[in-house]
């Protein structure tokens, strides 16, 4: 009889385990909603990266964004609303605010939330809006000259492997 009750627990036991799921944990690795990737060329020279010094890039909600010495960036679109404006200053990073000069930067898009997993959620894909993806403006003198968006197959922002921007400066 003592046999028949531990053989029972164990089995009670064993059968309590069949029931659980692995561990839902969402990797490192796992594609979450990528950020625009922008790339620095010289307006002069168009074909020939430039890098860009003492920019600071701020959006409304968030904090600012320093770059110093990079030609190519990546920042966060807005995941709850379809654009997403910033400030691009430059000479925003040193101490002197009476030489900042800013240019308005606004992108256009449309989202698409996909399920990725119970751990990981939702990420959220951008699509450029085909007739005004990116617009600039800001004051008399602005240090940007062009935009132009990478639309090599589609103008969609779907990972943070390709350029999708180009500024001209």
């Amino acid at each position: 009889m003592k046999k028949i009750k531990i053989v029972a627990l164990s089995f009670l036991i064993a059968y309590s385990f069949w029931g659980c799921e692995k561990d839902d944990i969402c990797t490192e690795g796992t594609p979450t909603t990528p950020n625009v990737v922008i790339e620095f060329y010289d307006v002069l020279n168009p074909a020939n990266l430039k890098a860009v010094t003492n920019l600071k890039v701020i959006a409304t909600g968030y904090s600012g964004i320093p770059a110093n010495g990079v030609s190519k960036m990546k920042i966060p679109l807005k995941t709850n609303e379809d654009t997403t404006t910033f400030q691009f200053i430059q000479n925003g990073n040193d101490e002197d605010a009476t030489n900042d000069n800013i240019d308005i930067i606004t992108f256009n898009y449309s989202r698409t939330d996909v399920f990725i997993s119970r751990a990981c959620g939702y990420k959220t894909l951008f699509q450029l809006d085909a007739n005004n993806p990116v617009l600039t403006d800001g004051d008399s003198s602005l240090w940007i000259s062009t935009t132009t968006p990478i639309e090599a197959s589609q103008p969609n922002i779907q990972n943070e492997n390709e350029t999708h921007i180009k500024i001209y400066f």
